[in-house]
C-alpha cells in the first residue's frame, strides 16, 4: 500500500503501510513533533492537529518533553521548597506519602488526566478513605498540578477540575451555652478553669491559647493581643510561629467578666516574666493537647457540664463566635474578632472594628451574666 499525505494549513497527515494516520507539525520553537501516538482514522489525526493548532494560538503550546516530569519527585520539591507552617508541611508530606504518591508517584505529569483523577478518588473512597481526606488530598494534588500549569509551564492545563472533589463534608458541631461554659470550667482542675472561660468567651485557637504570654494580655485595656501560636507536631515538638493566618495577627477585646476571671487566675498562677506563658502546666511547661485531655478527664467533665458526648476543646471556640455574632457583631466584625480574613480585609475595617469590638465585648458580658464559682 502506497503512502499517502495529506497536505494542512495546519500541520501534516501522513498514512502509513499499516492503515494507520500519523500527525506532525512544526512547533513554535521551529521543530517539528509528532504526535505520540498514531490514529486510526483520518479524522481523529485531524482532531489531533487541530487541538495542538489552538494551543499554539491561544498560547498554550508546551514542549512536549517539558510534561515528561516525574510527579512524585515534582511533588516532593514542591512540598519543600513552599514556605509552610511546621503543621502544614508536616500534613501535606502524609498526604502525599499515603495518599497520592501511590498513584501517580511514577507517573508523568502529562500522564495525570481528569479520568485518572476520578479513578483516583473512587479508589480512595473505596479503601476507606474518609471524605475529609479525600477532599484534602484533592486539594494538594491540585495546588501542585496548578504551580505545574501556571508558573512551570510543563503541562498545558490541570486535569484537576472536578466539582465539589475539593469540599469537605461538615457535621454540625455543638456549642456550649454560656451556662455550660461556667459549669464545665468548674469541672476543670483550679489552675485550668481560667483556660477553658477564655477559650469560649474570645474563641481563640488552641494553638494561640497556649502561647499567650503575659505581655500578650493587658488587663487594664481589656484586650488580648494575639501575635503568634505554638503548633505541636507529631513527633511532641512545640514549635512557636505565626497564627494560621494574616488575619490570626488581631487585638481582641476582652469581656469584663473574663477580665476579674484571669486577675483571678494571674494571681494565683502568676507570671515570672513579660514572656512567660499565662496557661501552662503545673510544672510551668506549654500545655499539650493530648497530655491536657487526659490530665482534666475531659470526657466526663464534659458529661458533668451536661455537654453532648464529643465535644471537643475547639468546640468552645464556636461558643465565642455564637455569642458575638448573636450580640449583633456583622460579618466582617465577626471575622475580625474571630481571625478569619486576609490581611488586607483586616487592615481595611480594623479601625472601624475596634470601637465596635469593644460593644461587642460588653454585649457578652451582659450575656454571661454571672462569674466561675472558686
Amino acid at each position: 500500500m502506497a503512502n499517502k499525505t495529506g497536505h494542512r494549513r495546519f500541520g501534516s497527515l501522513r498514512r502509513r503501510r499499516s492503515g494507520r494516520w500519523q500527525a506532525r507539525y512544526q512547533g513554535p520553537d521551529g521543530m517539528t513533533r509528532s504526535a505520540p501516538t498514531t490514529f486510526d482514522s483520518k479524522r481523529s489525526a485531524e482532531q489531533w492537529l487541530t487541538l495542538m493548532e489552538g494551543r499554539v494560538l491561544r498560547g498554550e503550546w508546551l514542549p512536549p518533553e517539558q510534561s515528561k516530569v516525574l510527579f512524585g519527585g515534582y511533588a516532593t520539591r514542591w512540598v519543600t521548597d513552599r514556605r509552610l507552617e511546621p503543621r502544614s508541611r508536616e500534613l501535606y508530606a502524609m498526604l502525599l506519602r499515603l495518599h497520592i504518591m501511590p498513584w501517580f508517584g511514577d507517573l508523568t505529569l502529562d500522564r495525570i488526566t481528569p479520568a485518572s483523577v476520578r479513578s483516583w478518588r473512587t479508589d480512595l473512597l473505596r479503601l476507606d478513605r474518609s471524605e475529609s481526606t479525600a477532599a484534602k488530598s484533592y486539594r494538594l494534588l491540585r495546588a501542585i498540578l496548578n504551580t505545574a500549569v501556571k508558573e512551570d509551564r510543563l503541562i498545558p492545563e490541570n486535569p484537576c477540575r472536578m466539582r465539589g472533589f475539593d469540599k469537605e463534608p461538615t457535621s454540625e458541631r455543638p456549642t456550649a451555652s454560656a451556662d455550660q461554659v461556667w459549669r464545665l470550667a468548674a469541672q476543670m482542675p483550679h489552675r485550668f478553669k481560667a483556660l477553658v472561660i477564655f477559650a469560649a468567651f474570645t474563641g481563640l485557637r488552641w494553638g494561640e491559647l497556649v502561647a499567650l504570654r503575659a505581655r500578650d494580655v493587658d488587663l487594664d485595656l481589656e484586650v488580648v493581643h494575639v501575635v503568634r501560636k505554638l503548633a505541636e507536631l507529631q513527633n511532641g515538638e512545640r514549635v512557636p510561629g505565626r497564627p494560621k493566618s494574616d488575619a490570626g495577627f488581631r487585638t481582641v477585646a476582652l469581656p469584663s467578666v473574663l477580665v476579674a476571671v484571669m486577675r483571678e487566675h494571674l494571681a494565683e498562677f502568676p507570671a515570672s516574666d513579660p514572656e512567660d506563658l499565662i496557661f501552662k502546666g503545673p510544672k510551668g511547661a506549654a500545655l499539650r493537647r493530648n497530655n491536657f485531655h487526659r490530665s482534666v478527664r475531659w470526657p466526663e467533665c464534659v458529661a458533668e457540664a451536661g455537654l453532648a458526648e464529643g465535644f471537643r476543646f475547639h468546640d468552645l471556640r464556636h461558643t465565642g463566635n455564637t455569642l458575638a455574632a448573636s450580640s449583633g457583631a456583622s460579618t466582617r466584625e465577626l471575622m475580625h474578632r474571630m481571625g478569619h480574613a486576609s490581611m488586607r480585609a483586616a487592615l481595611i475595617y480594623q479601625h472601624a472594628t475596634s470601637k465596635r469590638d469593644r460593644e461587642i465585648a460588653a454585649a457578652i458580658d451582659a450575656r454571661i451574666g454571672r462569674g466561675i464559682d472558686s
